[in-house]
């Protein structure tokens, strides 16, 4: 409590305080736009492979926790995301191969792109897909100093988009069990119901 009661506030004239621009200054000084259209490509082929992974959990394998986690925090997103509209950083480098492509508009808080990555790990964990885990978490973190260099998020945006994905998958994993036990009491009424 001590550095929240001392610590002097930004003033108006200034630009916000963010540790994480700070970490990455040299990377966005030296930021390139061919490099950046090259990260954003690679970022949206990897928002790609969250998607088409945390789909095929559904319709492929049948599991659809990862799905749910997904459309929860999707919900949860775009209501917070409508109800405190942040400015872009100044300093802020677009991409029209971004995702979402074409420099659209977009809500910073929280990180889709880091939480939708979370729950593909956390599925791949739950499934003993090691490798794939550890590659998922290993692209999250290029793209969070990605996005903290380019100025596409704040700090605050990227740590809440992983508790936003472990609070979702966890909301998900409740949800089926409600749902399975549901199940099953309504089969045990009908059945007592035959006899």
């Amino acid at each position: 409590m001590y550095v929240e009661y001392t610590l002097r506030m930004v003033p108006d004239s200034s630009p916000p305080f963010d540790l994480g621009f700070v970490v990455t200054r040299s990377f966005h000084r030296a930021s390139w736009p061919e490099l950046n259209t090259l990260l954003a490509a690679l970022n949206t082929v990897f928002v790609g492979m969250q998607t088409a992974y945390i789909l095929g959990t559904w319709l492929i394998e049948g599991r659809p926790r990862a799905t749910i986690s997904a459309l929860f925090m999707f919900t949860c997103r775009e209501i917070l995301g409508y109800s405190t509209q942040l400015r872009l950083p100044q300093e802020f480098v677009g991409s029209g191969v971004d995702f979402p492509v074409g420099n659209v508009s977009f809500f910073l808080f929280f990180s889709g792109h880091v939480a939708g990555s979370v729950i593909a790990s956390l599925d791949m964990r739950r499934m003993q897909r090691w490798e794939l885990a550890w590659l998922f978490d290993t692209l999250d973190v290029l793209q969070a100093v990605r996005l903290l260099g380019t100025r596409g998020h704040y700090t605050i945006d990227l740590a809440v988009g992983v508790g936003a994905g472990i609070l979702f998958n966890l909301l998900a994993g409740k949800y089926e069990k409600s749902k399975r036990k549901s199940a099953l009491v309504s089969g045990t009424k009908k059945k007592a119901l035959l006899s």
